[in-house]
């Protein structure tokens, strides 16, 4: 059984990919379930959140997860100065260079890959200023929006490039940025990564369900339906296994809390991409045609499952 919020997303998520961003369904059942507030959360809450977002739209669960991030570099650097239930956009890519100027800082920049920045309400952007690493919030209507998104997977999350000409941040929303603060922070960074992943997973493991509960048989086979087949029942066992598997890993980091826990993250990303491949199998070349939203998923996870926080080639790399 899936939740009501699983399936309003799941509804919109093929129109969210074909306009390369949250229908407004979406982010009004994700803000109503408190998706853009996850800062006030337990690391174990928010992804749980994530997770049910991302059964039904790996890419609204995506931009909820990086507005959480960004609030908490907003947290750290400035205080809580927007909405509590606002979303925002952010990236901690310097990409910017900022002048002081009366009444704040003049900042001119660029910063790709801002996930969600056309829903956003405001950005959250690291700048330099003198040479000094720093934290700048501006609402989006300041900045211009690049469409420079085009991604096999996570084609929803609106990842364009934002541009700043000349704007003037008061100096109450700018503030030097210090990752040692945030240091305790950096394995939930990371599992707003994983969260999506392991969601997107379960979604496909979803209609895995639902076609073993159909009338569909295994391709030139005697048997009758996908339960019958040992083989079918073995590679729903096995997908399902290491979802499970990926699924408790996550949140067995989000309660252990701070550490180096870098291959765990990238192996439970391991398991999701591994069970999709098994998935795919079990419903072969039809599981690839555009309108079933498997090869949806199985995109999405490909992607996001490669992000810098659990990508295994990066984890290995940090030995």
């Amino acid at each position: 059984m899936t939740s009501p919020l699983v399936e309003i997303l799941a509804a919109q998520a093929a129109e969210t990919e074909r306009q390369g961003r949250p229908t407004a369904k979406s982010l009004q059942a994700a803000r109503e379930a408190g998706a853009f507030a996850l800062h006030d959360r337990t690391a174990t809450e928010a992804v749980q959140l994530l997770t049910e977002l991302a059964r039904g739209c790996p890419s609204t669960s995506w931009i909820a997860g990086t507005s959480l991030t960004g609030k908490i570099f907003s947290r750290r650097a400035i205080g809580d100065v927007i909405g509590p239930d606002a979303l925002l956009a952010g990236s901690g890519t310097p990409g910017g260079r900022g002048e002081k100027a009366f009444g704040g800082v003049r900042v001119t920049g660029r910063w790709a890959n801002v996930s969600g920045c056309e829903d956003a309400e405001w950005a959250g952007l690291a700048v330099l200023i003198d040479g000094t690493l720093s934290w700048a919030l501006f609402p989006t209507r300041d900045l211009r929006v690049e469409h420079t998104w085009s991604a096999a997977g996570m084609r929803g999350t609106g990842s364009h490039t934002l541009v700043a000409e000349d704007v003037l941040v008061p100096a109450v929303r700018v503030a030097p940025l210090d990752f040692a603060a945030l240091a305790g922070d950096m394995v939930l960074f990371g599992l707003t990564a994983l969260a999506p992943v392991v969601g997107a997973t379960l979604g496909a493991l979803d209609l895995i369900t639902a076609m073993f509960a159909s009338d569909r048989k295994p391709y030139l086979s005697a048997y009758a339906s996908m339960g019958e087949s040992p083989a079918a029942r073995t590679w729903r066992a096995e997908a399902t296994s290491l979802a499970r598997r990926a699924e408790r890993t996550m949140l067995a980091l989000a309660a252990a809390g701070p550490g180096d826990h870098g291959l765990d993250m990238s192996g439970a990303a391991r398991d999701c991409r591994a069970a999709m491949d098994l998935m795919l199998d079990l419903h072969g070349a039809s599981g690839f045609a555009e309108s079933n939203p498997l090869q949806r998923y199985w995109r999405d996870v490909a992607v996001a499952g490669r992000h810098p926080h659990i990508n295994a080639f990066l984890a290995a790399n940090r030995l």
